[in-house]
């Protein structure tokens, strides 16, 4: 979060500060209330997934309001490289109703990958009438079958397995701690992602993740700036891609530059303007999410009083 404000920072000192200060000055502030209605309803969308998930692998007798509770709660560790912090909805599980996290945390991959699959159908859409476009979504296209082929194949997945115990020190010890429990998360991972399993989750991310897009839209129109929709999804498609491949936390700094650089120089919006609005895109889809995460799980606490996580809890049985 202190990375965030320093690089925040940096970009409005960079773009002139009373440059972005008049734009702010005329902006319609109910388009960024929106824009979060919008991000709000992407999390409500994701839910149904989360819920599908764990009717698939069979796991019940988890109240609706509770589980979206813990589903929302995930969003604290949203600021994690590819959102894998999301996992902590899996040790919310397992301190709630004792689901061990091998069983749920497969969950959380797949919902990744529908969302990488999504984003990926977004890209590709918007790239057929937008030069370069195509580069993104075969980058992305590689990722998703790769990813697929692996979780697909115990034959690809054993030579992994059996490295692990392998690995030198501390991490040989770590390796063939969890590799029964890695074999089992991908059994269950496998069930998650059988074709049938993966076109209602994707078709819902589609549809959420289309809705940020809409969001960044809308944010330009406050500032009274008209860009065509489908370029505003395709910007921010690019721009989501290319943060959750790279490993940095939320994407800090490459899905903030490729958005306010992608206005700029191919929507041909004003430097001012195109940092406003990333400003206030990044604070509505990432930031409201961690703010989301922290009042659900406050929230949670009202079903649970003694809930807490601690590290035994992380390690799992103090491993």
């Amino acid at each position: 979060m202190l990375a965030a404000v320093v690089l925040y920072g940096s970009m409005v000192l960079y773009r002139g500060v009373a440059n972005i200060q008049s734009q702010f000055a005329n902006y319609a502030w109910w388009t960024f209330a929106a824009a979060c209605g919008l991000a709000f309803a992407n999390y409500l969308l994701r839910f149904l997934k989360w819920e599908y998930y764990l009717a698939v692998l069979e796991i019940r007798g988890i109240p609706k309001g509770e589980s979206l509770l813990t589903f929302l709660s995930g969003f604290v560790l949203t600021v994690t490289p590819g959102k894998v912090g999301e996992v902590f909805k899996s040790l919310i599980l397992r301190q709630t109703h004792g689901v061990p996290v091998e069983r749920s945390a497969p969950i959380v991959v797949a919902e990744r990958i529908t969302d990488l699959i999504a984003i990926v159908t977004m890209i590709a859409l918007g790239s057929l009438g937008f030069e370069g476009g195509a580069v993104w979504a075969t980058a992305g296209g590689i990722v998703v079958v790769a990813l697929l082929v692996f979780i697909g194949s115990p034959r690809l997945q054993r030579p992994v397995l059996n490295y692990l115990p392998r690995l030198p020190g501390s991490l040989g010890r770590l390796g063939a701690r969890i590799g029964p429990r890695l074999e089992d998360a991908l059994s269950s991972l496998q069930e998650l992602t059988t074709p049938r399993r993966l076109f209602w989750p994707s078709l819902l991310s589609v549809v959420g993740w289309s809705l940020e897009g809409v969001a960044l839209w809308l944010i330009l129109l406050g500032f009274g700036q008209e860009l065509p929709l489908a370029l505003a999804i395709f910007f921010y498609s690019t721009a989501t891609l290319a943060g959750a491949l790279i490993p940095l936390p939320g994407g800090l700094g490459v899905t903030d530059g490729l958005i306010e650089e992608q206005l700029v120089h191919l929507g041909h919006v004003g430097t001012g303007i195109a940092t406003g609005a990333m400003l206030l895109v990044r604070f509505a889809t990432l930031w409201f999410a961690v703010l989301v995460g922290f009042l659900a799980l406050a929230g949670l606490r009202h079903y649970h009083p003694d809930f807490k996580i601690g590290a035994n809890d992380v390690r799992g049985d103090g491993d």
